[in-house]
């Protein structure tokens, strides 16, 4: 084998590996348990080079393959560990790799990920004042470098800052998710707090060159040019439609504060700091291998997409891409394709556009699904949701069909009359201006609250439906500030837009099909095909998919879309 990675599951140790096999290398991946070639195989990669191999360097290191490089991935990166548990891993497990490694009869290379929190200076780090994550890591500094010398280990120590990527959801995530989800009224640290960051695949490309490059070197792996805390969070709050915190409390307040008051982990006021690290021998090393980091602000956003489509780990997501883009001068959420759709996917109250994942898998070509203006992940905007849905469709270079449920039937007959050319067919799933109204409880000013609080299986009788991931999407995008509110203000438009809605659709001159479920029928008589799904309620396409796609694909045959 080329190389052994241990930490391989982790969230470096599994880019690491996927990288080394890209480069046509033999890896061994040391794990406990192999959740590793999953992954690899949902990313593309060819594992044909992949040994995975058991091990667990908390204790000594025994019967595994000879090797050129020893990359050691591993660390217990938790706040609120106990020291013993800290120390396992982060020094005892460090230095059993350093002394397996040094038994290798072809070493070339041995690679320890430290941290950027590092300091030689504190030669016996103070657990009770760091906490047990950081002590640890200095500890297992000192030691893996102190041992590595005195058995001639050809070593070299990367120091990567706060790494930032799809499938990181811990650290300046959890900040992040305080910002999205409105519980970050006030900024932790003050205007100079520096918490650099750089992104997973410049550090495991910056990692896979170490090995060849003269070894000593301890390398900081961070982008200086990282915006100061506030700047931050800032560039993500405005890519997210979000409000960004003005105030701020700095780091030592916090730690005066208990922690039920803060809600901030005692072990995290550390990082609030306004040091700067030294960077010249990794910039020095990254500009002869030819690396250069992307731009900052550009890796944050793309972050912060992967995070919201991700539900910050509690989810996958459906569709790709995805992300936010402005339209009509908001955050919009937007998945899917943007310039050649077959189906454009209008999602109804009070979900997202994550309703129409169970549909998507039965719809041939691309589809693209936004979430709507103020509803779901999308921002609220100032135009009219008219000019919303011309600003959406204005990529788009095919004549899709154009998709629309509940009350998104109205703005989606709007588009059809004033657009004809754009689209080529346009399907009302249970149109809601041709149903029963909406009860008037659903309309009142308490409506909001409650749905707010709402939670996922009981929202999910309410409207009908099982409890399954696209309702407990709606559910939490619903405890967002301001949500459930515009979803009963739109329920209560809804009322007054229903005879303009039933007149308009006599105006539309392209094919037009009508879906609902047997038992929530039309309550209005129209001059349209209308397809009855049996045993469905108002969300046909979510419990009944494939057979609402064989109507979709019915009428594409009798009109030749």
């Amino acid at each position: 084998m080329d190389a052994i990675v241990f930490g391989a599951t982790g969230f470096i140790g599994r880019s690491l590996v996927a990288e080394l096999l890209t480069r046509g290398q033999k890896v061994a991946a040391a794990v406990r348990n192999d959740t590793l070639t999953p992954w690899l195989i949902s990313q593309g990669v060819d594992i044909s080079g992949l040994d995975i191999v058991a091990a667990d360097i908390t204790r000594p290191l025994t019967e595994l393959p000879e090797v050129r490089d020893v990359y050691n991935a591993a660390g217990r990166f938790a706040f609120g560990l106990g020291e013993r548990e800290a120390r396992a891993t982060n020094v005892t497990g460090a230095l059993n790799v350093v002394e397996w490694a040094a038994g290798l009869p072809r070493l070339r290379r041995l690679v320890h990920i430290s941290g950027y929190r590092v300091s030689a200076a504190e030669a016996h780090p103070d657990y009770a004042r760091l906490g047990a994550y950081e002590a640890s890591k200095i500890e297992g500094d000192l030691a893996v470098r102190a041992r590595a010398d005195a058995l001639a280990v050809p070593l070299t120590i990367a120091n990567p800052s706060t790494v930032i990527g799809p499938g990181q959801y811990v650290g300046l995530a959890a900040l992040v998710e305080d910002l999205w989800k409105g519980r970050l009224p006030a900024l932790p640290g003050g205007p100079d707090t520096f918490l650099p960051i750089t992104t997973i695949d410049y550090l495991v490309r910056f990692l896979a060159e170490i090995p060849a490059s003269p070894a000593g070197e301890h390398y900081w792996v961070l982008d200086d040019a990282t915006p100061l805390l506030p700047e931050l969070i800032a560039t993500i709050a405005d890519h997210m439609g979000v409000r960004a915190p003005r105030r701020s409390i700095p780091a030592g307040l916090l730690r005066r504060l208990p922690r039920k008051v803060t809600g901030a982990d005692p072990e995290t006021l550390s990082f609030l700091s306004a040091d700067r690290y030294p960077t010249a021998s990794a910039r020095t090393f990254a500009a002869g291998a030819g690396l250069e980091m992307p731009p900052a602000a550009d890796a944050l956003r793309a972050w912060a997409d992967d995070l919201v489509a991700a539900r910050f780990g509690a989810a996958s997501p459906w569709l790709s891409p995805h992300g936010f883009s402005t339209v009509a001068g908001s955050a919009t959420w937007v998945a899917g394709e943007r310039h050649h759709p077959e189906h454009v996917l209008l999602h109804g109250l009070p979900m997202n556009a994550d309703l129409w994942a169970p549909l998507a898998a039965h719809l041939p070509g691309p589809v693209l699904a936004p979430d709507l203006p103020g509803l779901g992940r999308s921002a609220a905007t100032a135009q009219p949701v008219d000019a919303w849905l011309a600003d959406l469709l204005t990529p788009v270079q095919t004549r899709p069909t154009l998709v629309a449920h509940s009350l998104a039937c109205g703005p989606a007959l709007r588009f059809a009359v004033d657009h004809p050319d754009r689209i080529s067919r346009l399907i009302l799933v249970s149109p809601s201006f041709l149903q029963a109204p909406a009860p008037r409880p659903a309309r009142s000013r308490l409506a909001a609250p409650m749905l707010r609080r709402m939670p996922a299986a009981r929202l999910a009788r309410a409207l009908g439906i099982p409890e399954g991931p696209e309702v407990q999407s709606a559910a939490a995008d619903l405890r967002r500030p301001g949500a459930a509110r515009r979803v009963v203000a739109a329920v209560s438009t809804d009322i007054a837009e229903r005879h303009r809605s039933r007149a308009l659709l006599d105006r539309v001159s392209i094919p037009v099909q009508i879906v609902v479920g047997s038992a929530d029928p039309l309550t209005v008589a129209v001059d349209r095909p209308v397809a009855e799904v049996t045993a469905a309620g108002h969300y046909p396409q979510l419990t009944h998919p494939s057979q609402v796609a064989h109507y979709l694909g019915t009428l594409s045959a009798s009109t030749g879309g």
